[in-house]
């Protein structure tokens, strides 16, 4: 492995309001980091990524189903990790029909890690932890927080994660293709912070760039890009073409700041390691 250091990149988010960190990373180093990686606060909707992954083991295991009712009558394990459930923001009473709208939602991505549970016999961030956290050794992790927001990380953590999303080793390769591909990819919705978009592209959990216009991505960035971020100020990406990964933790709530931060930062990624 190379053992080279990474590039400074503190000039990337000098301006960024509060503390903040960033890094970039292939599968096997660290490219580039600026600011304490180490740091740890919450991650707020990365958490969903976690939480997402957890079920896709638990469909490879049998527990659970993509095709399992969950969520409000008609809705399924797959509407809810699509957002296509119809089930509010923060409220289970239904808003659209299971599958006519993407509904960007915290309870159901909260229903399901209720049904994961209910299905492999223990609390959700027991399985989580046996599932995900310990598996990639991510020490110091606090998954006890709310599954769909209430998760807290470093940026060293999330680096982790992203490679296993890179070159994943707990789900089959077919799995996690399966997860970054769109579903119901004709479904409009809002991009919370950024708008509407129509389509608005999602996958087993995963948020999947696309073409939408404005996004916390770079402009460069391919349309197969997928990750999530968070409330806090927090974000995770991979580039399955360019085989990279980015993330960042701040400590300043998500605001109009990140909307013209964020693509820049990334797009400067790009460029310098694409």
């Amino acid at each position: 492995m190379n053992s080279r250091e990474p590039d400074d990149l503190s000039h990337l988010h000098a301006t960024w309001p509060g503390t903040s960190c960033l890094a970039v990373a292939n599968r096997e180093r660290v490219l580039g980091a600026g600011g304490d990686t180490q740091w740890s606060t919450r991650i707020a909707s990365v958490s969903k990524l976690f939480t997402c992954y957890a079920a896709l083991i638990s469909i490879e295991e049998g527990s659970i189903s993509l095709d399992d009712p969950a969520g409000q009558t008609g809705s399924t394990v797959r509407h809810l990790l699509a957002h296509a459930s119809g089930m509010g923001f923060a409220d289970p009473t239904p808003l659209f029909a299971p599958g006519t709208r993407r509904v960007y939602s915290n309870v159901g991505i909260e229903a399901l890690a209720a049904h994961i549970a209910d299905r492999a016999g223990m609390d959700f961030a027991d399985y989580l932890s046996e599932a995900v956290i310990s598996p990639l050794e991510l020490h110091g992790f606090d998954h006890s927080g709310s599954p769909a927001h209430g998760m807290s990380g470093s940026v060293d953590h999330l680096i982790r994660f992203g490679q296993e999303l890179l070159n994943p080793t707990l789900i089959d390769r077919s799995t996690l293709d399966a997860a970054t591909t769109p579903v119901y990819p004709q479904l409009r919705g809002v991009l919370p912070g950024f708008g509407s978009a129509d389509p608005n592209p999602w996958g087993l959990g995963f948020e999947i760039r696309g073409n939408k216009d404005p996004h916390w991505t770079g402009a460069s960035h391919d349309p197969s890009t997928f990750g999530h971020f968070g409330g806090s100020g927090s974000f995770l990406w991979v580039d399955p073409t360019r085989q990279l990964v980015g993330a960042s933790l701040c400590s300043t709530p998500f605001g109009e700041w990140a909307v013209t931060a964020w693509p820049h930062a990334n797009e400067a990624l790009l460029d310098t390691y694409s």
